[in-house]
């Protein structure tokens, strides 16, 4: 393995770092082992025992809700961690310490703690016949140290992918929140409801308090068994707590949230769709569940957080004459939501969708949940290696569109000054945009050509 980074040269260690991490087993494949995980963990001295944690899984909203709940915390005057993925930029986007993604200069502190143990770990397994740590599984160990290092006084974790394997799931979340489960990742997770509930549900620790949004009935039933097993308490939404009204607002929506301690009105939350209010009703259970026995929150400083809440790639309006909005949905039901959203908070005469997906994901469940607030698709091809052809998709995306609705650009910046094109054709810039979506890697790949933040040569996968 390379030797840890020198941290006087943060920019070119930074480059070695990530090349470092590329070579390793892809975060999109996993195993059914926390035993390497555990081992790091281990040797390091068990980094995420030091701070409480929040833990988030589910199959959408996890990130928004995350991001919720971090700001939240904030705004009661905490410090806090935060570990998301995938990022749609900057891979330091995963590791984030006050709401900022960490410097490259504690990032590289983190490395350098981290990466003899590593080699340590590497070796073991190795040795065994096992494979060395995925990139996720560093990436995890690194959040983890940094948050000890800070120090952080309560770490908010996203589950990477499903819950009970997740390498996250080494921490013992006081507070476990689980968004709404769909069918996604079924080559790892199952082909069912109630299989992917179960996975998800391997977060639920004994004596925590399992913060459960809304669910199909199957799922929620295999959450509250998990619930009983651990002896934990569970708070639901649509019984403990929920969304008791909304309202469209410019740049976003003023909720009315019922709490487990109480009713919270006028918030102002800056994000669009009836998807986020449920989030935030999620994220507000949370925090009221993890600061436990204060009472209701301070309806001022409940404002504070949530007005402050951003959400990269989430309906995220990047231009405008024609408008250009990007949205990370990458299953169907995500797809469903988006679309939901599109009709409930914009009021377009004309939108034109530029399309491209993983070759692992429900193409057809996508664009079918798409296919009514688009009047016409451009499709292209994210730039990863998992990427499903433009071609392929296309053919995919005349079953559900006609073929005189598709057009098909591989290159992403010809498909996206095709699609402007094809919106001003439509009329008045007010009436018409643009809505680009299908994977987190096309949305990261489409803020950097807009003027997102400097990137790295990292891969995001969704």
């Amino acid at each position: 393995m390379p030797a840890a980074p020198d941290p006087s040269d943060d920019a070119g260690d930074l480059a070695t770092l990530w090349q470092h991490l590329e070579r390793r087993w892809p975060e999109n494949v996993i195993e059914p082992t926390l035993a390497r995980i555990a081992a790091l963990t281990d040797l390091l001295g068990t980094p995420q025992a030091s701070y409480p944690v929040i833990h988030v899984t589910g199959t959408n909203g996890k990130t928004s809700t995350s991001r919720m709940i971090e700001s939240l915390l904030r705004a009661y005057g905490l410090r806090t961690g935060l570990f998301t993925s995938p990022h749609l930029v900057d891979a330091r986007e995963r590791i984030c310490l006050d709401g900022e993604p960490i410097s490259a200069a504690r990032l590289l502190s983190a490395w350098t703690e981290i990466a003899p143990f590593v080699d340590v770990v590497d070796a073991n397994s190795t040795a065994d016949g096992g494979t060395s740590l995925s990139y996720f599984e560093v990436m995890t160990g690194l959040g983890f140290a940094a948050f000890a290092d800070a120090p952080v006084d309560v770490a908010v974790i996203e589950v990477g992918l499903g819950g009970g394997w997740d390498s996250t799931n080494v921490a013992h979340g006081a507070v476990s929140v689980i968004t709404p489960i769909g069918l996604d990742h079924r080559e790892y997770l199952g082909d069912t409801i109630e299989e992917i509930a179960r996975e998800k549900a391997g977060i639920i620790k004994p004596g925590a308090v399992a913060v459960v949004a809304q669910q199909e009935l199957s799922a929620a039933e295999v959450l509250l068994e998990r619930v009983a097993e651990v002896d934990g308490t569970v708070a639901r939404e649509g019984i403990e707590f929920g969304v008791v009204s909304r309202g469209v607002a410019v740049g976003g929506q003023v909720l009315t949230l019922k709490g487990l301690a109480g009713e919270y009105p006028d918030v102002f939350l800056p994000l669009f769709g009836e998807h986020q209010a449920h989030n935030a009703a999620v994220a507000l259970a949370a925090v009221e569940a993890f600061l436990g026995g204060v009472g209701a929150l301070d309806i001022d400083l409940v404002r504070e957080g949530f007005a402050s809440v951003t959400s990269p790639g989430r309906l995220e309006v990047l231009r405008r004459g024609p408008s250009v909005i990007v949205d990370a949905a990458h299953n169907p039901h995500g797809a469903q939501a988006l679309a939901r959203a599109v009709e409930d908070s914009f009021d377009f005469a004309h939108l034109v969708g530029v399309i491209g997906v993983l070759s692992d994901k429900d193409a057809l469940g996508i664009l079918t949940a798409l296919e009514p607030v688009l009047d016409r698709v451009v499709i292209t091809q994210p730039t990863s290696a998992r990427a499903l052809d433009a071609d392929a998709l296309a053919a995919v995306a005349v079953e559900v569109f006609s073929d005189d609705r598709v057009f098909v650009e591989p290159e992403l910046p010809e498909a996206l000054d095709r699609a402007m094109g094809l919106a001003e054709e439509a009329g008045e810039y007010g009436g018409a945009g643009v809505l680009v979506t299908g994977s987190v890697v096309l949305v990261g790949d489409v803020r950097r050509l807009l003027g997102g933040p400097a990137s790295d040569p990292t891969r995001r996968e969704d």
